[in-house]
């Protein structure tokens, strides 16, 4: 260890490029001069417009990647509405379901979960030239945008086809993930991590852009996933049977696998022959590949047979530390003492489960067909073509989030729902849990379906009545087999089932406020008397408190509750966290009443006051009786 002084002041400039590349990880370059600050990005990122520049670096480029950083950059107007039609105990569920461009949503969640995110799972489209991609031309009317891309007003889908002869092939798709792996990095936790999948047409540009993202230091594993058994003797060139998985960490040093459970075949091989005090042990191999001189030297067996670590190799251990364990009845020649020397390793003395591998087999995490199986078990109509197995993502939840909030926002089928409450029954019912610890928010498109598929057939118009419909039906057979195994183990008079199985719908929607398009000089009587009510007719007060909550950072998880003050009704979110009232005609009194209730937050619309003096005495009144209580007006 060198121990020397510096004898010079601290480097304040690599200190300060640290700092950048903590909050803006694809600033941070590779110069001939080692790493420094890309001043065009740095710029890039810190403008709503395109920044030009020129410089040669070491990066990766593609046309339309200025604009991608600025998509990500661009803040929105749009919301999120409830749909408690589509939900499942919306009341208590702690659970998330919207449905919209994930883009947008993804920009809505940035306050409410900021660094709150445990884990993140995408599937997202693999551009094998059949796919769609979302186009995010921002800089185009609406209307036309919606013209250009075959868009439905009414599900507002951003997706185009992107076949292998578009001139921009791999350049639309890095467009498209680009800006959505940034807004998803913010939303982890210190520790969090996220799983993306991939097959081999763009794993090499998705890790490159993930290295840009989450800086190169915080890949973690290239996880190889065995999709299928068997080749596909169709195909052309070599049959892929597998796909990729990369993780990459929000923040290396925070994070470390949870170690996997050893499965019966790994205990197996834990025996004690010797009937050892210390219990089952399993022999491991005494030799290593690597050869030190300090380390190698004969050993003598009890038969008499004189033993030396194999060419090239030398013993793991030293003379010394050899005869320590051997006076400790810690090496092994066999059963009958003419083995090679071993060493015994006690299943009591080892790590208390297996570190995860890279390599993902089909017995470990399912594959393709078992995963339409397990669709067709839950929804027996062919209505999904490519669900990933359950199994699959149970593996990356298994080791990286015993608790906590999981994003899937490519959900496809709702495969990673079905997956977190498939894992919290399972741990509970093992006792290894608390009941609900993982909860999740699924995003989706509504995208729809081919009016030709058999989706469209039976009544599935688009992706997320699949989804939504595979989360309701997979959670009514996990109540059942849970149900079935406290019958059978005799415990059924004193189940109870408090997991979390609903879920609260959410649909992105333009913003509940009316757009104003006119400059000052333009106003008349006439124009402002189209905004005496700033709120779009047709706008609900659960919709109002939804965009109120995203907008002052409140998890859309949270309880709410509906009250009754001095005749108006008011949501209460969180006990006293918020409490918003949309009725008309607030005034002194009701201020008065509220007041006793020490809201730390409150909100009503303009229009609600009785008139202008009510709404400066409201204010004041609340000032003086409950000065924690913080009032905006929408």
């Amino acid at each position: 260890m060198n121990h020397k002084l510096d004898l010079q002041s601290t480097d304040i400039t690599s200190l300060n490029i640290e700092k950048i590349a903590t909050l803006f990880p694809n600033c941070v370059t590779e110069t001939a001069d080692g790493k420094k600050i890309d001043f065009d990005l740095l710029k890039q990122e810190l403008s709503n417009e395109i920044v030009e520049g020129n410089k040669e670096r070491y990066r990766l480029e593609w046309p339309g990647k200025r604009e991608a950083i600025v998509t990500a950059n661009i803040p929105t107007t749009n919301t999120l509405r409830p749909v408690r039609e589509d939900s499942v105990d919306f009341d208590t569920t702690e659970n998330i379901y919207i449905e919209g461009d994930n883009l947008e949503v993804l920009k809505l969640l940035q306050e409410s979960y900021l660094n709150k995110i445990k884990m993140i799972y995408i599937d997202p489209p693999y551009n094998t030239g059949k796919d769609f991609v979302y186009k995010d031309n921002f800089t185009k009317d609406g209307e036309e945008e919606l013209f250009e891309s075959g868009q439905k007003d009414e599900y507002n889908q951003r997706l185009v086809a992107n076949p292998v002869t578009n001139g921009r092939y791999h350049s639309d798709w890095l467009s498209m993930m680009y800006p959505r792996l940034k807004l998803a990095r913010n939303l982890l936790t210190e520790d969090g991590v996220i799983f993306i999948s991939i097959d081999d047409n763009e794993v090499h540009n998705l890790r490159k852009i993930c290295d840009e993202i989450f800086g190169e230091g915080n890949f973690i594993a290239n996880i190889v996933w065995q999709k299928k058994y068997g080749p596909a003797n169709d195909a052309q060139g070599m049959s892929a049977t597998h796909e990729h998985i990369l993780l990459y960490a929000k923040n290396a040093l925070e994070w470390s696998p949870i170690l996997l459970k050893r499965d019966e075949k790994q205990l197996s091989a834990y025996k004690n022959p010797d009937n050892d005090p210390r219990g089952v042990w399993r022999a491991s191999d005494l030799s290593v590949r690597t050869f030190s001189e300090n380390c190698y030297f004969s050993i003598t067996g009890p038969d008499g047979q004189v033993h030396w670590p194999p060419e090239s190799t030398s013993w793991r251990v030293s003379e010394t530390k050899f005869k320590e364990l051997l006076n400790d009845k810690r090496i092994t020649f066999g059963v009958a003492g003419t083995a090679r020397p071993m060493q015994k390793k006690f299943l009591t003395e080892v790590k208390d489960g297996i570190t995860p591998q890279t390599w993902w087999h089909r017995e470990f995490a399912a594959d393709t067909k078992i995963a339409r199986y397990e669709m067709k078990d839950l929804i027996p109509e062919n209505i999904f073509d490519t669900p990933k197995p359950s199994l699959l993502i149970k593996r990356c939840i298994e080791i990286s989030a015993k608790d906590g909030i999981i994003l899937d926002f490519f959900s496809g089928s709702a495969t990673t729902a079905h997956a977190v409450m498939q894992f919290n029954a399972e741990e509970a019912s093992a006792g290894l849990a608390q009941v609900g610890k993982r909860k999740y928010i699924m995003v989706q498109v509504p995208e729809l379906t081919s009016e030709k598929s058999q989706a469209n057939k039976v009544g599935y118009k688009n992706i997320c009545e699949i989804g939504k419909e595979r989360i309701r039906r997979a959670a009514n057979k996990i109540k059942e087999e849970k149900i079935e195994k406290a019958k059978k183990d005799g415990l059924f008079s004193d189940f109870k089932d408090e997991q979390d199985y609903g879920f609260r719908v959410y649909r992105l929607d333009s913003s509940n406020m009316h757009d104003v398009y006119y400059k000052p000089q333009d106003y008349n009587q006439g124009t402002l008397d189209l905004f005496a009510d700033n709120v779009k007719e047709g706008r609900t007060a659960e919709d109002l408190l939804t965009q109120v909550m995203l907008d002052w950072g409140l998890p859309l998880s949270l309880p709410i509750e509906r009250k009754t003050v001095s005749s108006k009704e008011v949501y209460a979110v969180a006990g006293d966290s918020l409490y918003c009232c949309f009725d008309d005609g607030i005034d002194e009194d009701f201020a008065k009443e509220i007041a006793k209730e020490k809201p730390l937050r409150i909100v009503f619309i303009d229009k609600g006051f009785k008139d202008d003096t009510a709404k400066e005495n409201v204010k004041q009144l609340l000032k003086q009786l409950s000065g924690g209580t913080e009032m905006r007006v929408i």
